[in-house]
């Protein structure tokens, strides 16, 4: 409760709330780091993640008891599958560049010649082109309320509005081509490529591959904004009319989804990876990722290796 000593002193309790809330979140930053250290996975997505699940079981209270909950429900499931389904093929997919190693032999021993893939992910930016979009799409609406346009305002605030849709869409396919082409340059690894002596089958090492490069990663970033486009507008359309709560729209909405799913999905990859390097082999025969075929690899390039030394002894 405020009381009127501190409603009669705004900057003191201006002082009071911007403490407690930086404290707050020094806090969660703490624990978070605390999970990162563990190795289980990035403690602060994990923790928005418990943060976005946990507010659905009050949600769905809110429902119980209407006439229409169990209708409710099966429809909140259908859309939470089919989402889920499309999330994660989206998230796991990728565009493998081949990528061929220079053979050297010396004497009877060969080195190199190995092929390998460069993967470039659909989805590589992941949540941060919708994240920052929403963060900027507040703004227009803000000043048009400041200046007295009532029209313009609810023309950007309406989730349905063509005005909305068109904007949200542009900002996502902004912010999705300028953190791919950020965080992945196609000249530097191209060079790096060249340095090590590999390859693209068919191309000149250099500024051809990085050409070649740049144009792949163009087409997979129009495919992954033009998923999270559909991500990030669709669920308004179709809840739109229906009497969900807020809560639950919230989390039918692009950002919620992309991270709870994302970060289920990082969890599991580093559980797996935390049970192979443990190599708990009773467990990983079952619920692994393709353990036998990785046993009987590495099975083989044991025999390869033994054989290797044996010539060289002989």
């Amino acid at each position: 409760m405020i009381g009127p000593t501190m409603r009669s002193h705004p900057v003191l309790l201006a002082l009071i709330v911007v403490s407690a809330l930086l404290a707050g979140a020094i806090a969660c930053m703490w624990i978070g780091e605390l999970i990162t250290e563990g190795g289980v996975g990035n403690g602060a997505s994990l923790i928005i993640m418990a943060g976005i699940i946990a507010r659905i079981p009050s949600s769905l209270s809110l429902l119980y008891g209407t006439g229409e909950f169990w209708q409710t429900m099966l429809f909140l499931a259908a859309i939470w599958t089919v989402t889920v389904v499309c999330v994660v093929f989206i998230h796991k997919g990728t565009r493998r560049v081949p990528i061929q190693h220079h053979r050297l032999v010396r004497g009877q021993a060969v080195y190199g010649g190995q092929r390998h893939f460069l993967p470039l992910k659909i989805n590589m930016a992941g949540v941060m082109p919708i994240v920052f979009a929403s963060v900027i799409f507040i703004v227009p609406a803000i000043v048009f309320e400041w200046i007295g346009w009532t029209t313009m305002k609810e023309a950007f605030s309406t989730p349905t509005g063509f005005m909305h849709v068109a904007s949200y869409a542009a900002l996502i396919f902004f912010f999705c081509f300028f953190w791919n082409r950020l965080m992945f340059q196609p000249t530097e690894i191209a060079d790096n490529l060249r340095e090590q002596g590999a390859f693209v089958p068919g191309l000149r090492p250099g500024a051809r591959t990085a050409e070649y490069l740049s144009n792949v990663l163009t087409r997979i970033t129009l495919a992954g904004a033009a998923f999270l486009t559909l991500i990030a507008v669709a669920p308004a359309f179709i809840t739109q009319g229906t009497a969900l709560p807020n809560d639950l729209r919230y989390f039918l909405g692009g950002t919620s989804i992309l991270i709870v799913v994302a970060v289920a999905l990082e969890l599991v990859d580093r559980l797996n990876a935390q049970l192979i390097m443990r190599n708990y082999d009773g467990f990983m025969k079952e619920s692994g990722p393709n353990w036998a075929g990785m046993k009987d690899a590495a099975a083989r390039d044991q025999q390869k290796q033994l054989k290797r030394e044996e010539k060289k002894k002989d």
